[in-house]
């Protein structure tokens, strides 16, 4: 059987287009739909934060019954079929809330500088004047509100990793024994009811109650 002829003024390379380069040119995304898809990522993040925004300020009421998902949704500018595809539920919501906290917290703990009394006392009352009262009121239901003592358990664990690593080197050359003693001491003492009791009860200023701080960590590490 004779072989079809190409028409006059075309060339065989015209017809040189594989199956693959093809599909390539059909499904690879194009500019406009990569930022498409980009602008629906960045929406949806948004979106998760403002209904964490809006359940951390209304925390206490939904721990307490409250306050519902439907205020958290009135909050955040959405709808509680929202927050659900976004957390699954309000527990994990709460979670959620609790463990950007702990985020937050650590990151503005990890600032403190290291085996610098003064300075770490100053980092640690700054925090506590922002969230002190939080953790009080926290630490005052945890027994009665599960999530509150999951997330009060968390706290201290995290509390005593930042004396550990910001006091370091006025620990280093302690025996074991010796060492975990200063540890509880040193925790005891960056407590927050220790702050409470300055700030709150006594009513001390924040430079009396940085003063008193300073003075009973370095009467505990021996410096002077």
């Amino acid at each position: 059987m004779p072989r079809a002829s190409i028409p006059a003024g075309l060339h065989a390379n015209v017809f040189n287009v594989s199956i693959a380069n093809l599909k390539m040119r059909e499904f690879s995304p194009t500019p406009k739909r990569k930022y498409q898809m980009s602008a629906r990522a960045e929406a949806k993040l948004a979106t998760r934060e403002r209904i964490l925004e809006a359940a951390g300020s209304l925390l206490w009421q939904i721990v307490n019954e409250r306050s519902s998902l439907e205020d958290v949704a009135k909050g955040a500018g959405t709808t509680v079929q929202t927050i659900l595809r976004h957390f699954g539920s309000k527990e994990a919501l709460l979670e959620a809330v609790a463990q950007r906290a702990s985020e937050t917290v650590r990151r503005e703990r990890a600032e403190a500088p290291i085996g610098d009394i003064p300075g770490a006392v100053s980092n640690l009352i700054e925090h506590y004047e922002r969230y002190g009262q939080m953790v009080v009121r926290m630490l005052a239901e945890e027994h009665r509100i599960p999530i509150l003592g999951k997330a009060a358990d968390h706290g201290r664990e995290l509390h005593r990793e930042w004396v550990i690593r910001t006091f370091e080197p006025q620990l280093a050359d302690l025996d074991r024994a010796e060492r975990e003693r200063r540890i509880a001491q040193l925790v005891l003492g960056c407590d927050v009811y220790a702050w409470k009791l300055l700030r709150v009860d006594m009513k001390l200023s924040i430079p009396q109650t940085q003063a008193t701080l300073v003075e009973l960590i370095q009467r505990l590490v021996g410096e002077r």
